[in-house]
């Protein structure tokens, strides 16, 4: 009887998923975008530490070793993710300007 499985994921991929959800990614979204199941990466996060939980009041809210975030560790993790975000948008916007001048110049 031939035996079908998945083979083991490598650990790298395994920490880039705690590390995902850790900086705020869902572990559904992650396990569509990835191709591993949502319990594998639970799974991971439980035995690093990092725990995902979704609140009404403040989603995403990152809860390591049990303990939720301050409202100030809250409001830093929100200004961080603004400041992520405009980061990215000025990156894209400079890699679209620097192909731009690449064709333009030949």
């Amino acid at each position: 009887m031939i035996q079908r499985y998945k083979p083991a994921y490598r650990a790298e991929f395994r920490q880039q998923m705690v590390e995902l959800v850790a900086s705020g990614k869902n572990p559904n979204q992650l396990s569509k975008e990835f191709g591993c199941h949502v319990t594998s990466i639970q799974a991971w996060c439980r035995a690093a530490g990092v725990q995902y939980r979704s609140n009404q009041s403040t989603p995403g809210v990152l809860v390591s070793n049990n303990t939720p975030l301050s409202f100030n560790e809250r409001q830093e993790l929100a200004e961080l993710r603004k400041k992520l975000k405009r980061v990215e948008m000025e990156r894209d916007i400079l890699a679209k300007a620097t192909a731009w001048f690449a064709s333009n110049n030949d």
